[in-house]
């Protein structure tokens, strides 16, 4: 079992369920996986939460599909608050990094399913339409499966004092 490390500054550590609201709400996040001749490969990308687990959609070749094949192991960070306050010299953030193990999703049940999340964080309202996208793209895509093993959450210590201030 891996030992992640703990965060440094406690004060400022968000609890696992504002880590996970920070997930649920965001819409897109940086995906970092070792890339070629061992050089950090990060992209951005959409995702979704879904089942304790993070989804993504990716081509069917590629930098990240190769790299993927090559180590499952990953990180992914969501940057949810990004406040530049020049006056203090600061920036409020709050963001959240997992890291875990990425997956191809290779059953197509399972990858229709984790499609259909995807499509409906990004379109709400129309089911009609995502099942004609899903027949129409789903051969010419991989869905991703990203298993969180460690989920981490931070922000500014003027969030964190904000916030114990409105709840005293």
């Amino acid at each position: 079992m891996t030992q992640f490390r703990e965060m440094r500054r406690k004060a400022q550590q968000l609890s696992q369920a504002d880590s996970v609201a920070v997930l649920e709400r965001a819409t897109s996040g940086t995906l970092a996986v070792l890339g070629d001749d061992g050089y950090p490969y990060a992209v951005p990308l959409s995702y979704v939460y879904a089942d304790g687990k993070l989804f993504f959609h990716s081509a069917l070749a590629g930098h990240k599909v190769d790299a993927i094949r090559q180590c499952d192991k990953a990180s992914f960070c969501v940057v949810d608050t990004d406040e530049v306050h020049p006056d203090e010299f600061t920036t409020y953030f709050r963001s959240v990094i997992a890291f875990g193990r990425v997956r191809i999703v290779d059953d197509p049940a399972e990858k229709r399913e984790a499609a259909r999340w995807l499509g409906a964080r990004y379109n709400p309202d129309d089911e009609p339409a995502l099942e004609r996208e899903l027949d129409k793209g789903l051969a010419h895509m991989h869905v991703v499966e990203f298993s969180i093993e460690h989920l981490t959450g931070k922000q500014a210590i003027e969030l964190t004092r904000k916030h114990n201030i409105t709840h005293d």
